[in-house]
């Protein structure tokens, strides 16, 4: 994702979440009652990460060989 550098990612992520409640809500409010603990469809935490420019297939790449559990 790419977003200008002045925006704090904290209120990049906050504003994604919102924004995607809201739609999610609107357009799925029956389903999703019934699922939502205490009102709050995300959790208040995120994980941003970086892969310093790297190109998509090289982190798939990166992806696919790591080990996995038997």
């Amino acid at each position: 994702m790419h977003y200008p550098p002045k925006i704090a990612l904290s209120c990049l992520v906050n504003s994604l979440k919102g924004v995607s409640s809201r739609h999610l809500r609107q357009e799925h409010h029956a389903h999703l009652s019934k699922y939502l603990s205490g009102g709050h469809l995300w959790s208040p935490s995120y994980l941003a990460a970086s892969s310093g420019g790297a190109p998509l297939a090289i982190i798939a790449e990166y992806i696919d060989n790591q080990k996995r559990p038997n």
